[in-house]
């Protein structure tokens, strides 16, 4: 099978030393997987080569026949300054290098240099143009609010503007290789806009999901890198990792805000260097899968608190979306009743049932702690206790009030009337919690009853009297 181009765009190399180009080449594609590459021996072509197009960067020998790298960096830079390049010499002059720096010069690299440090310099080269073309095709995305592949989140219901804006956002990172953070309380579906960043990714391997939370360092390091035969005792057979085994697809890490400081150290190297090293082997191997990584954590709290290390947050943040929860996007609420009802009929052999017209209302005033994860399986429960054609809302009711009466008092130091100079009265009291009740029940007194606690005729009662 045919591999990936990578980066998206060409790199142009161009050396009058044809032993140079082909072993510069193969140490590129060897050491970081870059096989984009187009060679060029004669400096009187590059001109024509780049303008055809599709070359981001390119990287050129100091001392040419015909043209020197000094006069091509020149042009290109007059005719192209969207494409960067790299001056490759034989020797290291530092005024040299300087002159090439003020022509527009990205980096300044010598042949003689260690293997890291050429490779090195070609990836930060990528990685910043990566960079660029994903600002761009952001601002555009955002900008249009149209999604290409709406195709990618058909198994996400939403009507949630914010929900298709993080959609937009999905489309416009999927295909960087640069790590992805999902932040979103649990239950709200990290795993789902995983799913659709790897649908969207170009990644042509599987997308393997790991849950870290709870591994210690050690089955941390042997759950990702794998081991070689007799790494330790009782492994009797080599054992490929998830990150092998994601190849060039993607790896989902999941709850990585629970990961302890020994497995961040681990997973920052192998985010820097590309590479690891399986359990009992001193061979490195690369990693070619995408990184996408989710936490219900606040990550930046963990952080300031020193039980996350800063320089992997910022690596995780290069690019980063937050999921709402569902509380803050209430008008959900209906389609994913609707679509729950019919998913949990099917699997339950049952006719879908009619849920009564005030539910989706009682529902849309419930705090959700547990998110769409919780809404589901209220659903569930209500289908597979379901005989008669409307639906019950018992079991609904039931859930909501124990999670309610479980929820904690407010402490004293939060009560709302510390702010108050006069107190209210117990009537002005009642009062603005009844306005505050029938605001959220949007007008319908029999769920705004259910919210305060009391029966409906009491709630006419007050009403009545508060008209007078």
């Amino acid at each position: 099978m045919k591999s990936t181009p990578y980066p998206g765009f060409s790199i142009l190399i161009v050396d009058d030393e044809p032993a140079w180009l082909k072993s510069f080449s193969l140490t590129l594609k060897s050491c970081a997987g870059i096989n984009n590459i187009v060679m060029c021996q004669d400096s009187r072509q590059v001109m024509a080569l780049l303008d055809k197009g599709g070359i981001g960067l390119v990287l050129l020998d100091l001392t040419m026949p015909y043209l020197s790298g000094e006069a091509l960096l020149q042009q290109i830079g007059e005719s192209h300054p969207e494409i960067m390049t790299i001056i490759v010499s034989g020797m290291n002059q530092l005024e040299t290098a300087v002159r090439c720096m003020k022509l527009g010069g990205f980096d300044y690299i010598v042949k003689t240099d260690e293997e890291d440090r050429l490779v090195g310099g070609v990836l930060r080269a990528i990685g910043i143009l990566e960079l660029r073309q994903e600002f761009r095709t952001m601002s555009d995305r955002m900008l249009s609010r149209e999604l290409q592949h709406p195709e990618a989140f058909s198994h996400i219901v939403t009507c949630d503007r914010g929900m298709h804006d993080i959609f937009t956002y999905v489309e416009a990172v999927a295909p960087s290789r640069q790590p992805l953070l999902i932040t979103g309380e649990s239950g709200v579906g990290k795993e789902f806009i995983a799913r659709a960043v790897h649908a969207l990714s170009r990644c042509e391997g599987p997308l393997i999901a790991v849950n870290v939370a709870g591994l210690d360092d050690t089955v941390f390091a042997d759950t990702l890198f794998g081991h070689v035969r007799g790494a330790y005792t009782g492994a009797d057979q080599a054992r490929p990792g998830m990150i092998e085994q994601a190849g060039n697809g993607t790896l989902f890490l999941d709850e990585i805000g629970d990961l302890s400081i020994a497995s961040q150290v681990k997973l920052l190297r192998l985010l820097q260097e590309g590479e690891y090293f399986p359990l009992g082997s001193d061979r490195p191997k690369r990693m070619n899968a995408r990184i996408v990584v989710a936490t219900h954590c606040d990550l930046a709290a963990k952080e300031a608190a020193g039980s996350f290390r800063r320089d992997l947050y910022y690596r995780l943040c290069t690019h980063h979306l937050h999921i709402p929860p569902l509380r803050e996007r209430s008008g959900d609420v209906p389609l994913l009743l609707d679509y729950f009802l019919g998913e949990a009929a099917k699997s339950l052999g049952k006719r879908k049932p009619t849920p009564p017209k005030e539910l989706a209302q009682i529902l849309a005033t419930y705090f959700f702690p547990g998110n769409v994860r919780e809404l589901r399986g209220m659903v569930y429960n209500a289908v597979s206790l379901h005989k008669e054609r409307i639906l019950s809302m018992d079991s609904f009711l039931k859930a909501i009030g124990h999670c309610r009466s479980e929820q904690p008092l407010p402490a004293l130091n939060q009560n709302p009337f510390n702010a108050f100079e006069r107190l209210p009265t117990f009537a002005e009291a009642a009062e603005l919690l009844v306005e505050e009740a029938i605001s959220r029940a949007n007008g319908v007194q029999a769920i705004a009853a259910r919210l305060l606690g009391i029966s409906a005729p009491a709630l006419n009662k007050r009403l009545k009297m508060s008209r007078k």
